[in-house]
């Protein structure tokens, strides 16, 4: 199968290498010319140093080399860059092959999850060629072929199964699951509750404290899951506490170190050099408030971080405000 794959960070890196290893052929397409020449040269990612791409997997930064004759598309570019992207995909005429979105987020002021925003540029008519590949899955453990369980949701229960047995392998093992924006939503919200666990430790607090902001993290991610019509119960899975526990539990996770390196003393903008990539948690902070807000749904923990990154509060501030709200009964 021909593949094209949008998005060189480490995680469309590693998965286009997974693909490639099970005999099909990889595009993977960066925006960036220098980079997709630096990737040719080397066949490594500066960030996954040591671990060369599979032979299979070629690199380009032209988006129509990258589509043409196409069997299947998988994207692995920021929730910010989807909707751009797919405008220019839809520029050059768009795609007649399946669609696997592995970004996680929600776009800001729409509200969309990010399968509703490929719809909304590509048209109706390519809903049951949609799906959503999310789960606990750090691209350094992954390539690593270190042992690995993740979920894939679609529109079209065929093509579910379709994509488990395309991505599945001895290491890497995909369960589907029917609902897509359960999935989606999931693996979007949990960012932020990591940039939260990521403060909790650099300010020194023990493992009472992230496990509270987890568990407290998890019962906001419910409440507002269903403004987007989620099965409260895909929550309590992979692609919910699953990817909820890796991001905020791992040094690995990008928005755990985020927000340690804000506790640490550093600015939004100097923590999010430092680490290099781009932080989801940040951007989607602003979606799910917005949600929040649209719907009348408290969500504290989501609050805190709203504010420590886009209003100055200092850390310690809003751990006092949040342990200053009023008890309430624990409904789950």
């Amino acid at each position: 199968m021909r593949i094209a794959y949008l998005g060189a960070g480490t995680w469309g890196f590693c998965l286009a290498s997974l693909l490639a290893s099970k005999g099909h052929q990889v595009i993977l397409w960066t925006s960036n010319p220098e980079f997709a020449k630096e990737l040719s040269r080397t066949r490594e990612h500066p960030k996954l140093p040591k671990v060369p791409a599979h032979e299979g997997v070629e690199f380009t930064s032209d988006l129509k080399t990258a589509l043409d004759g196409a069997e299947l598309l998988v994207e692995s570019v920021t929730s910010k860059g989807i909707r751009p992207v797919f405008e220019q995909v839809q520029a050059f005429g768009g795609v007649d092959c399946p669609i696997v979105i592995t970004s996680k987020g929600i776009e800001q002021n729409s509200g969309l999850l990010l399968p509703e925003v490929i719809l909304q540029v590509l048209g109706e008519k390519m809903r049951k060629s949609i799906a959503c590949l999310s789960g606990p899955s750090h691209a350094e453990e992954v390539i690593q072929k270190l042992p690995t369980a993740v979920i894939v949701a679609s529109y079209d229960p065929g093509l579910m199964h379709k994509i488990v047995d395309i991505f599945t392998t001895p290491f890497f093992r995909v369960y589907p699951n029917a609902d897509i924006n359960g999935v989606a939503f999931g693996g979007a919200v949990k960012n932020i509750i990591a940039i939260a666990c990521g403060i909790s430790d650099g300010l020194g607090f023990g493992d009472n404290t992230k496990a509270a902001l987890m568990t407290r993290g998890l019962h906001e991610i419910r409440k507002l899951s269903v403004t987007k019509g989620c099965k409260p119960e895909t929550l309590n899975g992979l692609s919910g506490m699953g990817d909820l526990c890796v991001t905020c539990l791992s040094k690995l996770s990008r928005n755990y170190m985020f927000g340690r390196l804000i506790a640490e003393g550093l600015s939004p903008k100097a923590a999010q050099e430092q680490i290099g990539m781009v932080v989801e948690g940040a951007y989607t902070c602003v979606s799910a408030l917005q949600l929040a807000q649209k719907n009348h749904i408290e969500v504290p923990i989501t609050q805190a971080i709203y504010s420590i990154l886009y209003e100055g509060l200092n850390p310690r501030d809003a751990v006092k405000s949040l342990l200053q709200r009023a008890i309430k009964e624990e409904h789950l």
